[in-house]
């Protein structure tokens, strides 16, 4: 899970939490209602195809532009790490997608390695968020926008979530807004991690609040996983546009669309995921968005340098 938080304009750095575990093994296979098929064209907001469920049988720095003044995030003092042994993986080898049309950073307007830099642009944030200090290995964020960035991170061969850099936008200041308030929420992707260590590239929604807290949801969508499992276990299946995901949840407020094949790029329904869970008992009814982001959450790079790179990142909300 990832914690983060920041003021919409007023960049603040996100704070992950995330209870998923990193376990070297088989891949995770299920894909989040509501995201589309990596082969369409990243920045196409159509919306998915009708939504089908099933029950699944589960077991019980340096800156080269000025940063903004991060707005208070919340550090969680749970771990990330999974310390209970997580429910097997499925093994189906992820069918690599088209990318979308690939943009290059080569000339970074800001790049920062502060483990809680970031930087603001086009009422994004983007934050390199190593908020497992105590763990992470050295990382740097080069940005040439908001929705084209890279990181470089070397994290070492252990099972804790080090970091999630990522991209993310916050709702009224992050005091957010109800859910019924919109008839669309949606948001375009494209983004892809190194292939090697342990690691989930993932969208981090958070609901009723950001960080810990009564009644606060953190659900995710996983569009790429490398070895990685959800924290929970397996409940159910969703799927939307052509795509499958596994639905993951503990009891604390943590729900994962875990995509059955990897999705380099698309479009992604998240009011018709939310509205799904909450038709499950999952999430309360009508919540509040909060704050939607896109990155990678790193647990381990094989203490060799890797590189994850975002080339596309929207929100749509009217």
């Amino acid at each position: 899970m990832n914690r983060q938080f920041t003021a919409a304009l007023v960049a603040a750095p996100l704070v992950v939490l995330s209870l998923a575990g990193c376990k070297p093994g088989g891949l995770l296979a299920s894909q989040p209602t509501g995201i589309s098929s990596a082969a369409q064209p990243a920045g196409s907001s159509s919306a998915p195809a009708s939504t089908t469920t099933t029950e699944a049988a589960s077991p019980p720095s340096t800156t080269r532009s000025t940063e903004a003044t991060p707005s208070p995030s919340s550090s969680s003092s749970a771990p990330r790490s999974s310390s209970k042994t997580p429910a097997p993986a499925n093994t189906s080898t992820s069918v690599p997608a088209t990318q979308a049309a690939a943009k290059s950073c080569t000339d970074p307007v800001f790049t920062t390695s502060d483990p809680d830099g970031g930087w603001s642009d086009g009422g994004y944030y983007v934050h390199n968020n190593m908020w497992n200090q105590d763990e992470a290995g050295p990382e740097t964020l080069y940005a040439c926008s908001h929705d084209n960035w890279y990181v470089e991170s070397t994290q070492r061969d252990t099972t804790s979530v080090k970091t999630y850099p990522n991209v993310h936008k916050d709702i009224n200041n992050l005091r957010g807004a109800p859910v019924g308030d919109y008839s669309t929420i949606t948001s375009t992707f494209a983004g892809r991690g190194p292939q090697s260590g342990i690691y989930d590239v993932a969208y981090d929604v958070w609901l009723n609040g950001v960080g810990q807290g009564q009644g606060v949801t953190e659900l995710m969508v996983w569009t790429e996983n490398h070895n990685q499992v959800p924290s929970g276990t397996k409940t159910a299946t969703y799927s939307a546009g052509g795509v499958t995901y596994d639905v993951w949840r503990n009891d604390s407020g943590y729900i994962a669309f875990v995509a059955r094949n990897t999705l380099y790029s698309g479009s992604v329904d998240l009011k018709a995921m939310i509205t799904w869970a909450v038709g499950r008992g999952y999430i309360p009814q009508n919540p509040t968005v909060n704050q939607i982001g896109y990155g990678v959450e790193f647990c381990s790079t094989d203490n060799t340098p890797a590189r994850f790179t975002l080339s596309d990142f929207s929100v749509t909300m009217k």
